[in-house]
Formats: C-alpha cells, sequence, structure tokens
C-alpha cells in the first residue's frame, strides 16, 4: 500500500469519524428537544384532566368532555387500584388493555415508550390520590409518529451526507496528499535516475512557497546531492590524478629494467634513475598516508611548547640551501613567540611555503619571511615576487593533485604531485589555524599563515 493510499485513508477515516460523531450528536438532540416537547404536552394534559374530574356515587369517574381541551392527538385512561378501567378516552376505545400496564403498580409519575398496535407511543402514569390514600392511576399517552418520521429522515439524511463526504474527502485527500507528496515522488524518480546513471547533478525543483517539512527535507536533500557530487568527483580526480602520478615512474622503472636486460648487464645511470623513481613513489605514498590521517583528523602530532622565531631561523637557512643563491631570501620582521605545536610538522609547512615560493619565483628576486603577534595568534607570511596565482585558482590551490599552469615553474622538473600545500593547509587546521593567500598576477604572493598561542583558547577566528 503506497503512502499516498494510506493518508487518504486515514483522511477519510477521520471525516467519518467527525461525521459519524456530529451525526449522533444532532439526533441524540432532536431527539431529546422532540421527546422533551411531547412530555410537556402530556403533562400539560395530564394536569388539565385530573383539574376537571370527579367521582359519581357509584365508585366511577366522569369527565365534563366539554370542558377538556386538549389535542385529539392525546389518549387517556383512568385505572383503578384492583384493574378496572374507570374513564378512557374515545380515541383508545379499541385498546384491549392498559397502555402501560407495567407502569400501573408504581407509585410515582412515570414516562415510558411503548408499542401499542405496531405504533410508538409516550406515555405518563400518574398515580392517583384520594383523602390521602391510592385511588388509581391516570395514563395519558400521545402517538410519536412526528418523532419517529423527523428520526428516519435524519437517518437517511446523515447516511447520505456520510457517504457524500466520505467520497469527497477521500477525492479531496488523494489529490491533496498527491500534490503534497509530489516532491517526495521526484525525490524517489531522481533517486531512482542517480542510481542507474550516477549522474549527481540532478536536483529536485524547489518551491520557494512550500515552507513545510517537504520543503526542508528537498533543501536538505539537494544539499546532500551537492556534497555528495563534491565527493564523487574528488574520488574520481583523485583517482586519475594518482593513476598519472604512479603511471610516469612505474614507466621509467619498467624501461630502465628492459634496457638492462637487453644489455644483459647492470648500468648505473639506469639503476640510479630507478631509485629515484623509487623514492618518488615513496614520497608520493607518505604524502597521500599524511592526506588520509589529517582528512579524518587522525593525523599524529607530538605537541610541545614551539619556539616560532627560532623555527623560523631554521627555515630560513634551508630556504638559503634551496635557492642555491639564486634568490634573495632575507627576514624582513621577526617577533619572539611560543605556540602549542608539532616542531616538525610546522617546519614542514613553512619550508613547503619557502620551496614553492623558490620554484615560482624568478632568478635574482626576493623571497621573504615575516612573523608578528596579533594578540592571541602568530602569523607567519611567506612572500616571494614570482609570475602570481589567477584569482580563479587561488580557492582550488589547497586540493589534492592540482598544480594549476604548469608554465608558471621554471622547469618542467620542479613540477611536484600537487600536495604539498593541501599537506600544509591540513596541517595547520589540525593545529586550529588557518593559511590564507593574496596574489596578483605579474606581482607576487603571500601565504599567511595563522596559529594560536594556545591550544586550550582558540578564538573563533584569527584577528587582522
Amino acid at each position: 500500500m503506497t503512502l499516498r493510499l494510506r493518508l487518504t485513508l486515514i483522511f477519510s477515516a477521520l471525516t467519518s469519524g467527525v461525521v459519524l460523531l456530529l451525526s449522533i450528536v444532532i439526533y441524540s438532540m432532536v431527539s431529546v428537544v422532540m421527546t422533551e416537547k411531547v412530555d410537556d404536552i402530556l403533562q400539560r394534559s395530564a394536569d388539565q384532566i385530573i383539574g376537571i374530574m370527579r367521582g359519581e356515587s357509584v365508585g366511577k369517574i366522569a369527565i365534563d368532555a366539554e370542558t377538556l381541551s386538549i389535542s385529539d392527538s392525546v389518549n387517556y385512561q383512568f385505572w383503578s387500584e384492583d384493574g378496572q378501567i374507570l374513564e378512557y378516552s374515545e380515541n383508545v376505545s379499541d385498546f384491549a388493555s392498559a397502555m402501560d400496564a407495567e407502569a400501573l403498580v408504581k407509585e410515582k409519575t412515570v414516562y415510558s415508550n411503548v408499542d401499542i398496535q405496531e405504533s410508538a407511543y409516550r406515555i405518563l402514569t400518574v398515580p392517583l390520590l384520594a383523602d390521602g390514600e391510592e385511588a388509581g392511576w391516570l395514563q395519558v399517552g400521545m402517538i410519536m409518529t412526528e418523532l419517529r418520521y423527523t428520526q428516519r429522515l435524519l437517518l437517511i439524511v446523515f447516511s447520505v451526507s456520510a457517504v457524500f463526504l466520505i467520497f469527497i474527502s477521500g477525492v479531496l485527500g488523494w489529490l491533496f496528499t498527491g500534490q503534497a507528496l509530489k516532491p517526495l515522488e521526484v525525490m524517489a524518480k531522481i533517486t531512482s535516475k542517480i542510481t542507474s546513471t550516477e549522474d549527481l547533478s540532478q536536483r529536485i525543483p524547489v518551491n520557494m512557497s512550500q515552507k513545510d517539512e517537504i520543503g526542508e527535507l528537498t533543501l536538505t536533500f539537494n544539499k546532500t546531492l551537492v556534497r555528495l557530487e563534491r565527493l564523487f568527483n574528488a574520488q574520481r580526480r583523485f583517482l586519475t590524478d594518482v593513476s598519472h602520478e604512479l603511471r610516469t615512474p612505474l614507466t621509467v622503472i619498467k624501461g630502465n629494467i628492459g634496457l638492462m636486460r637487453m644489455l644483459s648487464e647492470s648500468d648505473e645511470e639506469s639503476l640510479d634513475r630507478i631509485e629515484s623513481e623509487v623514492d618518488r613513489l615513496t614520497r608520493l605514498v607518505g604524502d597521500l598516508l599524511m592526506m588520509a590521517q589529517a582528512e579524518t583528523g587522525k593525523l599524529p602530532l607530538l605537541l610541545e611548547q614551539v619556539e616560532l622565531d627560532d623555527l623560523v631561523f631554521d627555515v630560513f637557512e634551508q630556504m638559503k640551501i634551496l635557492s642555491g643563491g639564486k634568490h634573495e631570501i632575507r627576514i624582513e620582521n621577526i617577533e619572539p613567540a611560543l605556540v602549542t605545536g608539532d616542531r616538525d610538522r610546522l617546519k614542514q609547512v613553512l619550508l613547503n611555503l619557502g620551496s614553492n615560493a623558490i620554484k615560482f619565483s624568478p632568478e635574482k628576486s626576493q623571497i621573504t619571511l615575516n612573523l608578528s603577534v596579533r594578540k592571541n595568534w602568530v602569523k607567519i607570511d611567506v612572500s616571494d615576487e614570482g609570475p602570481g596565482i589567477p584569482t580563479h585558482e587561488q580557492s582550488r590551490i589547497f586540493e589534492r593533485f592540482y598544480r594549476g599552469d604548469k608554465s608558471r615553474t621554471r622547469s618542467a622538473k620542479e613540477v611536484g604531485f600537487g600536495l604539498g600545500l593541501p599537506i600544509a593547509y591540513w596541517i595547520v587546521i589540525s593545529h586550529g589555524g588557518r593559511i590564507d593567500v593574496e596574489s596578483k598576477v605579474g606581482e607576487g604572493t603571500v601565504f599567511s599563515v595563522w596559529l594560536p598561542i594556545s591550544q586550550a583558547e582558540i578564538p573563533t577566528r584569527p584577528i587582522r
């Protein structure tokens, strides 16, 4: 059974319950009102009859019919204590017995409903007293034709109305639930299409005027699809890039092994190439492992007090060695700073930024290191006078295997895996900091590393 059908049945059942309850209430109220009206007529008639009756010497009761003004639909009988009828109206002359024989033994006024000759009557039985002693009973009755007719009419009207309302509620429930569940049907179709085609670019149309749970579900589902598409594309790029990075060193290794087999002797140059490519593969695997650990928050960090000014000086010396005198490496400003972190990982970040600056900067250009303290944060700048990074690439430089425009490097040999900046990014994130980049094409690039002084009191964002 579909959800739409279940909701329609529930809606119809609720409507049926409401209609049934209202029908019972109205039917009961009409019956009570009409019964009270009949009881009032019977009581007034009984009072009038008792008021004008008189006793005769032979023990009978006489009533002056000329002075009696009750409705022709009202019947009455007088019964003695010994069960003898003393007086009755002409319209009950064909009754064989008392209108309500069971009430003749009761000592109080009683209203009752009885069937006489297949007709419904409402009977009022009033005990009579003479000189304080029981003298018989007066029974006044009235046929309930009008009440029964009204009740049957109400039953017919309520039955027809109930069937009509249940049918209408079923149709409206089916239409309304179909309209309300339409986004869910679209969601199911799109999900099925995604499953069969693996096309995560599909989106569910959003009705901005629909501000309910289904609307929120639609927005959440679309956000989930966006995230899944990004993850899927990232995984696909990752596999493509890893395959590409592995293919080159494996091809070199295979070619050199084939060459040595052809020559039937070990070639020192070929062995050097094989060793170089094996080292390259080892670095790639190590970088990938570190990326996986960092992205899952399981990057091992040896936290200790680190003197960043000392660390920057170490990086400065190593950058001069990496540059080989081809660049002017200098420290513009440095302030004493102490942070809690992993010294080796932080050094890896700064060396990565420094080596990138050397790699992408022209010879004789200037590369500057700067260390400053901003309240609870330490800021380390690595700036160069290289070709700069285009604006459209700045948001992607921290993605795995993204290497931008290779023409900006000084040689093809200097092209890396595209993992240096992502690793640096995740190391800094693991320390509770962040990396900013400012760059203008043709003017140079500045990478800024922000680190909190205390891991226990990290503000929400570094102060600029």
